[in-house]
């Protein structure tokens, strides 16, 4: 793996941030350095995390990101990524967002998975997932960006920590062997029109091949997948913008309902 030097991660760190003090996107990080590699950018990331677990944010799961084809359209790459769930990021169900935590939101609907077992790399499976889920929930993610108008590679969203903004929870906690998630239906609404409809197979084919995805990608970091840790799954459709006093709602088969609202502007 290649490695960035830590005056040059703290830079790049520093940059991203940066973008939450002015209120404002910044340049994208592959134009500062446009030979940036997929592993140097994830340690930009881990460095920006460290940084906020030192200063009390805990961390409480991971997201996956770019799971659908439809989200790596969008952005134009091939292949996921993840980030880190932070204390500091969740929303309450049916929850109002105000504008000063957000800079370019878009909204997602997902499956989140929570742990009961420890997930280690680098060789699971599917089973290995399904067997370490304690339950499923409806979630909404936020996902957001530092750099100016989404004008992203995978490098830059990565360094980014994937993009990462809110997350809601809702609906009812489900145990994986009650229903069929690769077959789970999910419409997502936006001010009371149909916006977006998903199924699990989105997500590469079954939402649990992303949670054994990237807890085999962790392994390459040393990282482990814990109990009790939330799991965004990654999006089950393309991401829809969000504007200051939209109402977004996602509604799944079994699993129930979950919403958020983006205050208005004073």
């Amino acid at each position: 793996m290649s490695s960035i030097n830590v005056e040059k991660a703290v830079r790049f760190s520093d940059h991203l941030a940066q973008a939450e003090v002015q209120r404002k996107g910044v340049v994208p990080l592959t134009e500062l350095e446009p030979n940036l590699t997929v592993e140097e950018a994830y340690q930009v990331q881990l460095h920006t995390i460290q940084k906020r677990v030192e200063t009390g944010k805990c961390i409480v799961g991971k997201k996956i990101g770019l799971t659908s084809l439809a989200m790596q359209n969008l952005l134009g790459v091939d292949q996921p990524d993840y980030g880190h769930l932070l204390d500091d990021m969740v929303i309450e169900n049916g929850g109002v967002i105000s504008p000063e935590r957000i800079l370019q939101p878009k909204v997602e609907g997902e499956i989140a998975f929570v742990l009961k077992k420890d997930l280690v790399g680098p060789q699971v499976t599917i089973m290995d997932v399904l067997q370490a889920t304690d339950y499923v929930l409806p979630a909404l993610e936020i996902v957001d960006s530092r750099v100016a108008d989404w004008r992203i590679k995978l490098q830059d969203t990565i360094a980014d920590n994937a993009s990462s903004g809110l997350y809601v929870l809702g609906g009812k906690p489900l145990s994986v062997d009650q229903f069929d998630l690769a077959q789970a239906g999910m419409v997502l609404y936006k001010n009371g029109e149909i916006v977006n409809t998903g199924v699990g197979a989105a997500a590469l084919g079954h939402p649990a091949t992303c949670v054994a995805w990237l807890a085999n990608k962790l392994s390459e970091f040393g990282i482990t997948l814990k109990a009790g840790e939330v799991i965004l799954s990654g999006a089950l459709s393309a991401a829809v913008s969000a504007e200051p006093g939209d109402h977004f709602q996602a509604r799944f088969a079994h699993l129930g309902e979950v919403s958020v609202r983006f205050a208005s502007e004073q």
